[in-house]
C-alpha cells in the first residue's frame, strides 16, 4: 500500500478579487508543492499580479480559500503572508538604496545589542553566512546597495527572504531590465532555492525565463486559469497560443 501523498505547500482554491466590477480573478485555483517552481504567465490584465498579491497579503481577496500544508489559513496583510513564510520579491526589490546589504537585510528586524545599540557585526556577520550560501562571490558587504548590479540586488532581496524562513517565495518578474549574466545569475538562485525545497511562484513575461525555470506553467486569461500544464509536456509556441487565444492547449492549437 503507497503512503498517501503530502499536501501542496500552497493551495488556492476558489479565488475571487474584484475591483469595483471588474473581476480581475475569477473563481482561480492553483497550487504550488514543496522543490517546484510554478510560473504564472498571461498578458496584461490577466491577474496574475492580482492573483499573488493575495497570496502575500497586499490585497484581501474578496473570496476563496488558501491552504498552507492542508490546513487553511487567513491571509488579510502581508504580516499574515509572513507569518506563514510567504516572502515576495518585486521587481521593484523594496530596498533601501542608501543602506548596506547587512542593513537591508534585517531593515525593521535590526538586531541589537545588550544597551539597545545596533548590533552591526552581528548583522554583517549572518548576512555573510546567507549569501555565501547564495551568492559566494559577493563581497560588497559595506558598499550601499545602490552601488550593486541588478544580480547583487536580486541577491540581497532573495537572502533577506530566505533569511527569515521563507517556504513559499513569490517572484515578480525577477530577471526584468537585466543584462544576459546577471540574469543567469538570478536563474541560478531559482535553481538553488528549488533544490533547498522552497516552493516557488514565477511571474513573467519572459517565456524563456518561464521554460528554463518552471516545472508546471499556470496560464492566465481574463482572471482565470485556462489550464495548467507540465513544462515537459508542451513547447513554448503551445504555451504563447494559450496566452493569446485564452483557450486549453489542446483547444489553442487545433
Amino acid at each position: 500500500m503507497t503512503a498517501p501523498e503530502s499536501p501542496p505547500l500552497v493551495e488556492m482554491r476558489d479565488m475571487r478579487v474584484s475591483y469595483g466590477g471588474v473581476h480581475a480573478v475569477d473563481d482561480v485555483s492553483i497550487d504550488l508543492r514543496a522543490g517546484e517552481v510554478v510560473g504564472v504567465v498571461g498578458g496584461n490584465g490577466a491577474g496574475k499580479s492580482t492573483l499573488m498579491r493575495a497570496l502575500s497579503g497586499a490585497r484581501k481577496a474578496d473570496s476563496g480559500t488558501i491552504l498552507i500544508d492542508g490546513e487553511v489559513v487567513t491571509i488579510t496583510n502581508p504580516h499574515d503572508a509572513k507569518r506563514h513564510g510567504i516572502e515576495t520579491i518585486y521587481q521593484t526589490l523594496a530596498l533601501a538604496d542608501n543602506l548596506n546589504a547587512p542593513a537591508n537585510l534585517f531593515l525593521g528586524r535590526e538586531l541589537t545589542n545588550r544597551i539597545g545599540d545596533l548590533d552591526n557585526a552581528a548583522m554583517e556577520d549572518q548576512a555573510r553566512k546567507v549569501m555565501a550560501r547564495l551568492n559566494p562571490n559577493f563581497t560588497r558587504f559595506s558598499s550601499p546597495v545602490s552601488s550593486l548590479s541588478g544580480g547583487q540586488r536580486q541577491a540581497v532581496a532573495i537572502a533577506r527572504a530566505v533569511h527569515f524562513n521563507a517556504r513559499i517565495m513569490i517572484m515578480d518578474e525577477p530577471t526584468a531590465a537585466l543584462g544576459p549574466a546577471e540574469t543567469a545569475q538570478v536563474r541560478d538562485l531559482i535553481r538553488q532555492l528549488r533544490a533547498e525545497g522552497l516552493g516557488i511562484f514565477l511571474v513573467s513575461h519572459d517565456i524563456h525565463d518561464v521554460f528554463d525555470l518552471s516545472d508546471r506553467i499556470s496560464v492566465m486569461y481574463h482572471g482565470k486559469i485556462v489550464g495548467t500544464v507540465n513544462k515537459a509536456d508542451v513547447t513554448q509556441d503551445d504555451v504563447l497560443s494559450m496566452i493569446i487565444l485564452g483557450r486549453e492547449r489542446e483547444e489553442a492549437t487545433l
